[in-house]
C-alpha cells in the first residue's frame, strides 16, 4: 500500500500532525496482518479433509446392574480388644454375624488365649456384604519394642485356618506440640498426642519443673517422639527422642543420647548435662496441689501456723514415689502425720511423706529414685486424701522444688562429646523451626 506524498513537517511547529504518521503505521500493520491471515488461509485449504461417522452402541442397564451384582462385596472394619470382651461382643463391635467365626474365637486355644481378656490389641477384619467373616488379623507388641505378634484367622474351603507370626516393628518419627490452656493431659489430648508420651515428658523435665505447682496458662512444649508400625500401621508410642517446654517464660530443652551399646541411654540438656537430678520435683507422678510452702490456716488446729511442706491431693490409693537414693530411717505411724515414711539421703539430707494410707518399704531399707514406697491416704491429721511431703536439711525445712532444681547433675563424657554436640546442633535446629510453626498455629 502506498501513501499520498506529504510535505515535510516541522515537529516543533504549532502545524505539525504527527497524527498523520500514526494512521500510516496503522495502515501498514494491518495490511500486514491481512497478509499473514490470507497465508494461513491459502495453505489450510490444500490439506484434505475427511468427516467419519461412527454408529455407538451403549450397554443397556441390565448389564451394568448384573456386573455390581456379581461384584464380590468386602468391608474392612477396625477396633481395639477390650479385657472384658467375649467372642460375642468382640466379633459384634467389629460388624461380624458369623457363628462360625464365634465358634473358633471360643475354641481355638491360640484366639481365646490371646484375644479374649487382652486389651489393647488392634484388630482389622475383613467380612463380605452378609457380615460373614473373611479374615481377622490381631496385632500387639512384646515387652522388648523390637517385634510384635500377628494373629490371623481366615476363612478357607473348609473352615478357618488359624497362625500365629512374629513380625520386626518398624520405627518412624512423629513431631508435634501443644499449648497448655489448664493441664498437661488436655493439651496433648487437644493434640492428639498419646498419654504415654506426655508422661515420659514430664517425667524427663520432672527435676525442673514441678507439674503440680508450676504450670501456667499458655505454657507450651514442642516433641518428637517414636511411633512403632507393624505392617505400616501405627501399634504404639515408642520413647521420645526430644522435647523442649517453656514454663513460665523459661525454655527447657533435652534429646536422648546414648553414648555406647554398653551405656543405657538418658535425657540430657543440649549442652550435655543430665536431665536426671539427683532428687525429682515431685513425690507423685501426677496431682493437683492444695497448699505449697508457705504459712496457711491449719484446717484441723484452727489457726495459722507455718507449712513446711507440700501437699498434694490425689485419691486414696495413688502410689507416692520417693525422690532420691537412699535408705528408710522411719516406716510407720507418727501421731499427727499418720503413716509416714522418712528417707535419708546424702549431706544431711531427708524427705518425709506422710498420711499414707500404706507402707511399702521398711525400715533400713535402701530405696531407688521414682521408686513407691506408700500409697496416698488420710491417716493422721488429715481432712481427706491427700500426701504432706517435706524435704530437709540437717533438720531444718527447705522449699522441695528449690533443692531438686539445685540437685547435681552428671554430664557427657569425654569420648562421647564429639558426636553429642553434633546430634545436639540438629536438634536445636529442629526443635527452633517446630517451636515457630507450632507457635504460628496455636489459638
Amino acid at each position: 500500500m502506498l501513501l499520498p506524498a506529504t510535505p515535510p513537517v516541522d515537529s516543533d511547529t504549532p502545524s505539525a500532525k504527527p497524527w498523520v504518521w500514526r494512521i500510516g503505521a496503522l495502515m501498514l500493520l494491518a495490511a500486514g496482518g491481512a497478509f499473514a491471515v490470507a497465508g494461513f488461509t491459502t495453505a489450510d485449504q490444500t490439506v484434505p479433509v475427511r468427516q467419519l461417522v461412527q454408529a455407538v452402541t451403549t450397554l443397556g442397564t441390565e448389564f451394568q446392574i448384573q456386573g455390581l451384582d456379581n461384584a464380590a462385596m468386602r468391608l474392612y472394619r477396625s477396633d481395639v480388644s477390650r479385657s472384658n470382651d467375649t467372642a460375642e461382643s468382640l466379633l459384634r463391635r467389629l460388624g461380624i454375624n458369623d457363628k462360625a467365626a464365634t465358634d473358633v474365637v471360643k475354641s481355638h486355644p491360640l484366639v481365646r488365649g490371646n484375644l479374649l481378656g487382652r486389651s489393647g490389641r488392634m484388630l482389622r477384619a475383613e467380612t463380605d456384604s452378609d457380615n460373614q467373616l473373611l479374615s481377622l488379623t490381631a496385632r500387639w507388641a512384646t515387652d522388648s519394642n523390637q517385634h510384635f505378634q500377628r494373629l490371623v484367622i481366615e476363612r478357607q474351603a473348609h473352615g478357618f485356618a488359624v497362625t500365629q507370626t512374629t513380625g520386626e516393628l518398624k520405627s518412624s518419627v512423629h513431631l508435634s506440640g501443644a499449648l497448655i490452656q489448664s493441664s498437661l493431659f488436655a493439651a496433648t489430648d487437644d493434640a492428639g498426642i498419646p498419654d504415654s508420651i506426655a508422661m515420659q515428658v514430664a517425667d524427663i523435665f520432672a527435676g525442673d519443673i514441678d507439674f503440680h505447682r508450676s504450670l501456667r496458662k499458655g505454657d507450651r512444649f514442642t516433641v518428637s517422639y517414636e511411633s512403632l508400625e507393624a505392617d505400616g500401621e501405627p501399634l504404639k508410642p515408642g520413647k521420645v527422642l526430644s522435647a523442649e517446654f517453656v514454663n513460665k517464660g523459661k525454655t527447657y530443652q533435652a534429646m536422648w543420647f546414648q553414648e555406647s551399646a554398653e551405656h543405657a541411654g538418658g535425657y540430657y540438656t543440649l549442652d550435655g548435662q543430665s536431665m536426671r537430678r539427683v532428687y525429682l520435683a515431685s513425690p507423685l507422678a501426677f496431682s493437683r496441689v492444695t497448699s505449697g510452702f508457705k504459712m496457711r490456716f491449719h484446717p484441723i488446729l484452727q489457726a495459722w501456723r507455718a507449712h513446711l511442706g507440700v501437699d498434694y491431693a490425689a485419691p486414696q490409693g495413688t502410689p507416692v514415689r520417693n525422690v532420691g537414693l537412699g535408705v528408710v530411717e522411719t516406716a510407720g505411724p507418727m501421731g499427727g502425720y499418720g503413716n509416714v515414711v522418712v528417707v535419708k539421703h546424702n549431706n544431711g539430707h531427708s524427705t518425709v511423706y506422710a498420711h499414707l494410707s500404706k507402707i511399702l518399704v521398711k525400715r533400713g531399707q535402701s530405696v531407688a529414685q521414682a521408686q513407691s514406697i506408700g500409697l496416698v491416704g488420710a491417716t493422721g491429721w488429715a481432712t481427706g486424701p491427700h500426701l504432706h511431703f517435706e524435704f530437709r536439711v540437717n533438720g531444718k525445712h527447705q522449699d522441695p522444688l528449690l533443692l531438686a532444681r539445685q540437685s547435681e547433675t552428671i554430664p557427657v563424657s569425654a569420648h562421647a562429646r564429639e558426636r553429642f554436640n553434633l546430634l545436639a546442633k540438629e536438634v536445636a535446629n529442629q526443635l527452633s523451626s517446630s517451636a515457630v510453626a507450632f507457635a504460628d498455629t496455636a489459638p
